[in-house]
């Protein structure tokens, strides 16, 4: 039986997860999930791509407040309720909306920590950021992840990658939301469509990875791999895949432990774990 094994959100776009028990599922994903992101001077996102050192910014909610850490400096707070309007222009790749700016002592704060400046703001609730529509059915919601509201992976895929390096990587390397449990390595890549408590979730299209993947989630250093060999066998139109983007069909909550029902397959069956068919 294949079942939820972990769940994890990321409040602020690139820096740390947060691991949960049970996740509530809103209209853009998990609720608080990139929720925040960092943006530059002129308003457009920083990731890990390019700065590294994000992962070292360990967010976590508290009953009324954002609170953020990073060794060396001291805890930020944000208030989760805001009456401050959407006035800042924020980019996440092709997509510009206004946004909450949270304020000078967060920016200073995080202007401190990554050592350029930059600010921290928030989704507004009335700016709503659209799904790409190839992928999902109109009026579909993202928050201020890359372009999905759930990255999917399992942990045979994990292991069987593992089993390809020296030094094994931690399954937090690839920032899922969900990580199951029971099925084959890469099985997820034949799913078309899967319920978890009662939510129906669209298998969109697999994940392309960058960068991102090399760097260490506990201190931010970086490697060549696993991108190094996860190229040598999971590449497609030049693009290195591993996890599953997807797309939710409604609300409620999702839970560890809680069955991964496959309710469609895709074309590509039993070649599941070929990447370069269906890509």
């Amino acid at each position: 039986m294949i079942r939820v094994a972990s769940l994890h959100i990321y409040p602020v776009k690139s820096c740390r997860g947060v691991d949960l028990a049970a996740a509530e599922v809103v209209a853009t994903g998990f609720r608080r999930d990139r929720h925040w992101m960092v943006v530059d001077r002129d308003g457009v996102f920083l990731s890990q791509r390019n700065h590294p050192e994000m992962a070292t910014i360990r967010p976590r909610l508290a009953t009324d407040a954002l609170v953020v850490e990073c060794d060396g400096h001291p805890t930020l707070e944000v208030p989760l309720a805001s009456s401050r309007p959407a006035s800042r222009p924020a980019t996440v790749w092709n997509d510009t909306g206004l946004a909450v700016a949270e304020g000078r002592a967060a920016a200073d704060w995080f202007s401190a920590v990554l050592g350029i400046e930059c600010e921290l703001v928030r989704q507004a609730d009335h700016e709503p950021r659209p799904i790409d529509p190839t992928f999902a059915p109109a009026g579909g919601r993202v928050s201020y992840a890359d372009g999905f509201p759930f990255l999917l992976i399992s942990r045979a895929s994990v292991d069987a990658l593992n089993r390809r390096l020296d030094s094994p990587v931690a399954a937090d390397r690839f920032r899922a939301n969900i990580v199951v449990d029971g099925c084959g390595p890469h099985a997820e890549d034949g799913w078309a469509e899967i319920e978890i408590g009662g939510i129906g979730l669209d298998v969109a299209k697999p994940c392309a990875r960058c960068i991102v993947i090399t760097t260490d989630q506990r201190d931010g250093s970086r490697s060549p791999e696993p991108l190094q060999t996860l190229a040598s066998y999971r590449t497609a139109s030049g693009k290195v895949l591993f996890g599953q983007n997807l797309v939710h069909r409604s609300t409620g909550w999702i839970r560890v432990g809680d069955e991964v029902r496959i309710r469609g397959r895709s074309p590509l069956g039993n070649n599941a774990q070929k990447p370069e068919i269906g890509s």
